[in-house]
């Protein structure tokens, strides 16, 4: 008896939930079901793609920040005292080594000619009408001579005047390169950065650069003096192939005159009353 009733409360209960379950199923659409599990899924896959993104951006972040951090005792380690120009000094007991001083720590063009002039035993020129009087070979040895000191001149003011402006840049150079010592040694994160430390080494080689052409031009000044001290010896050693030419050619008119001369003079005496 009580399994009908428990039966018949079943069969009652089902009888009143079926509209309700026909109308539920009547709704339901599978294809939209679908598009959102897939859609879901596509948010799941976006999420997980930015959460390794987030994670690669803060990993490049700290290695950055760690790249930016200068060891605080790298100057202590690594930095270094050289030896930099200093102006020079001299005695100056006639007055006529101050303008030359002058001239090797400031350089110039005028400075250079004013200290040649005052320091430097001038060549005077030589009379036209003596030089005139003199034979064409004569005349070729003076020339050549006042040329060799015209040239000693032009070289010697020229590396006067570069050496002194050398020396004289010297101290902005140098502190310049105070400059990138400090900032390269520098523990500002800023100072650390990646445009900053290629703006510093960007820097380093051009005043390497301008350091060799300093050092390009102390090397032609060296050689220009060279080539006049060279020129020097040429002129003396053509002198005296000339000399020896002339000899050569004149040698037997000279001694054709000699000897012409001395029989003369025999001739003479044998003439003469005090000869007999």
């Amino acid at each position: 008896m009580k399994s009908i009733r428990i039966l018949c409360l079943v069969f009652s209960l089902a009888t009143l939930l079926a509209p309700a379950a026909q109308a539920q199923f009547a709704v339901f659409d599978a294809s939209n079901f679908g598009e959102a599990v897939q859609e879901f899924g596509q948010l799941e896959q976006m999420y997980t793609t930015a959460v390794e993104t987030r994670d690669q951006i803060v990993s490049a972040y700290n290695l950055a920040y760690q790249m930016s951090q200068m060891p605080p005792d790298m100057a202590m380690r690594y930095a270094s005292q050289f030896s930099s120009w200093t102006d020079l000094a001299a005695p100056d007991v006639y007055g006529n080594t101050a303008a030359w001083i002058n001239a090797l720590n400031l350089g110039g063009q005028t400075q250079a000619l004013a200290a040649y002039t005052s320091s430097v035993l001038q060549a005077q020129p030589y009379p036209a009408s003596a030089l005139a009087m003199q034979d064409a070979n004569t005349q070729s040895v003076i020339q050549n001579q006042v040329a060799t000191s015209e040239l000693a001149q032009g070289t010697t003011t020229s590396t006067l005047s570069t050496l002194g402006t050398i020396r004289s840049n010297s101290e902005a150079l140098a502190q310049k390169l105070a400059n990138l010592e400090s900032d390269t040694y520098s523990t500002d994160p800023t100072q650390q950065s990646e445009m900053a430390v290629l703006g510093k080494i960007n820097t380093a080689t051009l005043l390497q650069i301008h350091s060799q052409q300093d050092t390009n031009q102390i090397l032609a000044a060296s050689v220009q003096q060279q080539l006049v001290a060279q020129k020097q010896q040429i002129d003396a050693q053509n002198r005296a192939i000339n000399e020896a030419i002339y000899f050569q050619q004149n040698f037997p008119n000279t001694m054709q005159q000699i000897t012409g001369g001395v029989s003369d003079s025999i001739h003479s005496i044998s003439l003469s009353p005090t000869g007999h």
